[in-house]
């Protein structure tokens, strides 16, 4: 039986703490028009026909919608629950969760700034105070004309490159303040813009529907490399020329050993427990130690049954600990006794 449509729930959230705007702000789209609606009905056919349960198709049909609007709004929301059958706080709840999914009116170029630690240390905090101060516009915000969204963002595995900028998820290596306002300036005119490596440069909206899954029909865009630089590979190359190559791992069958190595040398390197605080270590056999009491106390720890020894009373102390069953020692008479003297 399928499950009739529900009237959308949209939940009012709180912002996080470096955003200054709801996802549902003014003047985001409630509904899709009939026409926007058949077109992305048949583009959700075919991102969910990739997955084995509907649901599983969220992430991309989110930068479908994405796509559409530039970021999310109530009717990319509700088109996403109504093709999953979900709900609407349950697409919200992931939607909000990842930062690649935007909350607000995006610009054609979204610009991050590597502020990660290496990134930082190279110039990465630098480069978006100049940022900031050339576009006028802090982390989330868009200049007026609509062409810059800046943010700080977090590591790109790019390291050897930093500090690295990345506009539409492009890269820009080795980028300083005033190359990364020569960057920006570039986009805001209209000129042709080259990725330091990897695919040609596009839109937000673009690049939003390659990531829902789209074909990439960029000229060169599947050619382009955007491999490791030379700082990552100086440690491969090196191992290469010499020969070397990583230990095989203990227990793991090779081609000198296709049986497993023995549990006797397993249980060598295998973790024991740790002995327990009052033990020796490593425990002694035969042993008739007890923990002792600690200072201060007003009552002593009593033996272990089936030894000779009982434990003196502490110095300031009340009361003293009885003999256990099997010691040697007799508790004194008392009065009335046959031994009271």
């Amino acid at each position: 039986m399928t499950a009739q449509p529900s009237e959308p729930v949209l939940i009012q959230l709180g912002a996080r703490p470096d955003e200054a705007v709801q996802l549902v702000g003014p003047g985001a789209r409630a509904s899709y028009p009939p026409d926007v609606l058949t077109r992305l009905r048949a583009d959700a056919d075919i991102i969910v026909a990739r997955y084995p349960q509907a649901r599983s198709a969220l992430l991309p049909l989110l930068h479908l919608v994405q796509s559409e609007d530039g970021h999310l709004t109530p009717a990319g929301i509700e088109f996403c629950a109504e093709v999953l059958e979900l709900t609407g706080a349950e697409v919200t709840a992931v939607a909000t969760f990842y930062s690649m999914y935007r909350r607000e009116p995006t610009g054609t170029y979204r610009v991050g700034v590597c502020t990660n630690t290496l990134c930082a240390v190279m110039g990465g905090d630098a480069i978006m105070d100049a940022l900031r101060d050339h576009l006028d516009i802090g982390h989330g915000e868009t200049t007026e004309d609509g062409k810059i969204t800046l943010e700080h963002i977090e590591c790109n595995a790019a390291c050897d490159y930093a500090p690295v900028m990345m506009v539409n998820w492009e890269f820009f290596d080795n980028r300083t303040p005033s190359t990364a306002r020569e960057l920006v300036d570039a986009l805001r005119s209209g000129a042709q813009v080259t990725p330091t490596r990897g695919a040609p440069l596009c839109t937000f909206r673009e690049t939003e529907r390659i990531l829902a899954g789209f074909a990439d029909d960029r000229p060169g865009a599947l050619e382009s490399s955007g491999s490791a630089g030379e700082a990552s590979l100086v440690g491969l190359r090196y191992a290469r020329e010499h020969a070397m190559s990583a230990p095989e791992a203990v227990g793991r069958p090779n081609a000198e050993h296709p049986d497993p190595v023995p549990e006797a040398v397993t249980e060598t390197v295998r973790d024991k427990p740790a002995p327990a605080p009052s033990a020796t270590v490593p425990p002694q056999a035969g042993t008739t130690e007890t923990v002792p009491p600690q200072a201060g106390t007003t009552e002593t720890v009593p033996p272990q049954a089936g030894t000779t020894e009982t434990v003196p009373p502490q110095a300031g102390t009340t009361e003293t600990v009885p003999p256990q069953p099997n010691t040697t020692e007799t508790d004194p008479p008392t009065k009335g006794d046959s031994t009271w003297p």
